[in-house]
Order: C-alpha cells, then structure tokens, then sequence
C-alpha cells in the first residue's frame, strides 16, 4: 500500500471538517458533566438518606444503567425518544440527553463516596450549631466531598469525552465523525483514523497529567 501519506491535512479540511467535530464533542462532554454532576449529586443523596422509597429506585438507576453499554443506551434514547413524543428531536440533543442520565450513574457513584469520606463528626457538628440535613449537606458536606472527588470527577470527565465518539451510532457529527468525513472527502480513510486517534491521545493525555497535577496539589493543601 506504500507509505502513509498524511499530506492530504490543511487549515481548509480543520475548518470545515474537524473543529464542527471537535466543538460538538467538547460540548457535549461539558453539558454530559454539568447535568451528570447535578442529577447524580441528587442520587448520591436518595442512596445515603437511609428511606428505601428514596434509595432502591436510586440504586435500582445506578445499577441498571452501569450494567448497559453505553452504544446500547445512546440507540434507546434515539429511537425511543421520538417514539414516546411523537417527533424527532435530532441526534445532538439525543446525545446530550443520553450522555446526561448515563454519566449521572457513575458520577452518583463518586459522590457517594466523596460524601461518605467526610467525617460524620462534622454532621452532628452542624446538628449541634442548629442546621438541618439538607442545610448540613449543602455547606458543610457537599463542598468537602467536592474536593476530595475533584480528581476522580475530571477522570470520569475525561472518560466521558472518550466516550463521545460513540455518538457516531446515531449519525451525530462529534469528532471522530469529522475525522471520517474528511478521511472520505480525501480518499485518505487510513490517514483520517491514524490521526484521529493520536488527537485523541494528545487531548486525553493532556488531560490526565493535568488532573494528576491537580491532585498533587490537593494533597499537599491537605
């Protein structure tokens, strides 16, 4: 097949092809972790507030969605969606919705523990000074637990912008889909992929050794 020929990339083909890609897959991944933190904080504090009512439907959530692959859920949530209100509502916003409730599971999971790593000493601190359990969660547990997870939640993070490249299932234009169109458009399929995947390993690589720097850094203000 001869040498790989990577000649075929230039400013034109980023432009039209791979930043679309590359600002769908960064947004989907924020929007993923803003409403995954959000909704999995709520089910972190339905699992530990010790009313079955509350902590077997949530643990029910977690358990069900971890045991699915996510291509599974991301092709439910296209197909079913337009089904159960009568009208299509687009790859993106299936994809967002998808990513949301799907990432809410393992952020559940990590706020669960963070919560459970702030000592219970400092609960009844708070009971003691006349706060209630929402007001004890709120400013004295949930801001510790949010530091202590900080690096375990970027991880996830990261992890979850890995994960965007499954959005290719339902037709959504993420990045690795840029990578593909362009890899079409220039009769260069191989190089497109070879490409893609060292993009890839540079932003999560990049990623990681910040988080890890971060950590260090929590650590020693521990």
């Amino acid at each position: 097949m001869g040498a790989l020929d990577l000649s075929f990339f230039n400013w034109d083909l980023v432009t039209n092809f791979l930043v679309k890609g590359l600002m769908f897959s960064v947004q989907l991944t924020l929007i993923a972790m803003a409403g995954g933190i959000v909704l999995g904080t709520v089910i972190a504090l339905m699992r530990l507030s010790g009313r079955k009512w509350l902590a077997l439907p949530a643990a029910a959530y977690v358990n069900t969605m971890r045991s699915i692959p996510l291509v599974m859920v991301i092709l439910w949530f296209f197909l079913l969606i337009p089904f159960l209100i009568g009208k299509p509502i687009g790859a993106e916003l299936s994809a967002v919705i998808t990513f949301t409730v799907f990432e809410a599971a393992y952020y559940s999971e990590i706020m669960r523990a963070g919560i459970q790593s702030v000592s219970k000493g400092q609960v009844n601190a708070g009971y003691a000074l006349g706060l209630t359990y929402g007001q004890s969660m709120r400013l004295v547990v949930l801001p510790q637990a949010f530091r202590n997870m900080l690096p375990v939640l970027l991880t996830q993070t990261i992890i979850l912008f890995q994960d965007t490249s499954l959005v290719y299932a339902i037709g959504a234009y993420d990045l690795l889909k840029g990578f593909e169109v362009a890899g079409k458009n220039f009769n260069r399929p191989v190089e497109a992929y070879l490409f893609a995947a060292v993009v890839y390993f540079i932003i999560c690589f990049s990623l990681s050794y910040m988080v890890k720097r971060l950590q260090t850094k929590i650590a020693i203000i521990r």
